[in-house]
């Protein structure tokens, strides 16, 4: 376990498991400065799982997918102070505008955010845009019609658990080391290793399962789990032609989606989910210097006081002789 930043007078941390160089690398390059900044911003400690969590030579070891289920309880073990976790998938990317994800965490529950319900647009809608924009612009192969539009019944049922409302991505989600450390432990072992035969070894499904049929969901906004696959096909259908090769404009849409949302996940395995990893974003300065000044304006009282029909050819140009900074929405 690697402390990066220690866990302060919050004692709330985000946490992640990176085991090996294919993924601790690209985390550490491309992830690691967006967390760092909102962890520094938040009073928030930052904690990486470089090794498995539980010994590949035990009976019950599962992959890190599942591990997830044991981090609160190796984290009681340590001589950390911690009272909340944040665990978070490694190709997750944080907005300098985020606020802070604890701020509406109920602790009796674990929080999670919905890939289903709550969108800012219908879900089958931006199923068959992904589907659609791959089939024309990937390959002619890539079907219209598969399970990327399981039901919730097929979804439980293929894994023979009981039905439940609503799906969230494992990406994502909250717990209280004291009240749930203990039971997500548990859970994890009453599975063996022949669970990771099914569902392609996930354990996003179970995970919604278990805490679903314990009542213990709390729904989170989706802007603290925005998926890229449903922003690019929704706001950056280009990006799926030639443009995909276009890093500059890449890093551009990137920032877009993450100054309306707050946490941006590259989930799956196609080749728009790869682009976290081909660029570094908030690299510009006219960018950030953007984004420090809306973050200021954020906190300023408006008043809404009448000052009269202003018009394009009424104001007073930039004579900065710099370009403005150009947010793509």
């Amino acid at each position: 376990m690697k402390i990066l930043i220690p866990p302060s007078k919050s004692a709330n941390i985000l946490a992640t498991i990176a085991i090996g160089e294919a993924y601790f690398a690209p985390f550490m390059k491309y992830s690691y400065p967006t967390w760092d900044e909102y962890c520094r911003r938040h009073d928030l400690g930052l904690v990486v799982f470089d090794e498995h969590l539980i010994k590949q030579s035990n009976r019950n070891w599962k992959n890190p997918y599942w591990q997830k289920f044991l981090v609160g309880k190796y984290l009681e073990k340590s001589n950390l102070q911690i009272r909340n976790v944040c665990c978070l998938d490694t190709d997750i990317l944080i907005s300098r505008l985020a606020p802070d994800i604890f701020n509406s965490y109920d602790e009796s529950k674990i929080g999670l955010i919905s890939k289903r319900a709550g969108l800012p647009f219908e879900h089958q809608s931006i199923l068959k845009r992904v589907a659609y924009l791959r089939n024309q612009f990937y390959s002619p192969q890539y079907p219209l019609d598969s399970s990327l539009f399981i039901s919730l019944n097929d979804l439980y049922g293929s894994l023979s658990l009981p039905v439940q409302n609503n799906e969230a991505c494992s990406g994502v989600f909250l717990f209280n080391i004291e009240n749930h450390s203990q039971r997500l432990s548990e859970f994890f072992l009453s599975y063996g290793k022949n669970v990771m035969n099914l569902d392609y070894g996930g354990e996003q499904t179970f995970l919604n399962y278990f805490v679903q049929s314990n009542e213990l969901q709390q729904w989170l906004d989706y802007r603290f789990h925005a998926l890229w696959i449903y922003e690019m096909a929704c706001h950056y259908p280009f990006l799926y032609n030639e443009s995909q090769d276009d890093l500059s404009l890449i890093a551009s849409c990137i920032e877009s989606s993450l100054f309306t949302n707050h946490f941006l996940h590259f989930a799956g395995g196609w080749f728009e989910s790869n682009m976290w990893k081909r660029i570094e974003i908030y690299k510009q300065n006219s960018s950030n210097k953007f984004l420090e000044g809306f973050n200021e304006y954020l906190k300023r009282e408006v008043e809404g006081t009448a000052l009269g029909q202003i018009r394009p050819e009424t104001l007073v140009p930039d004579q900065s002789g710099a370009d403005p900074q150009i947010v793509i929405l």
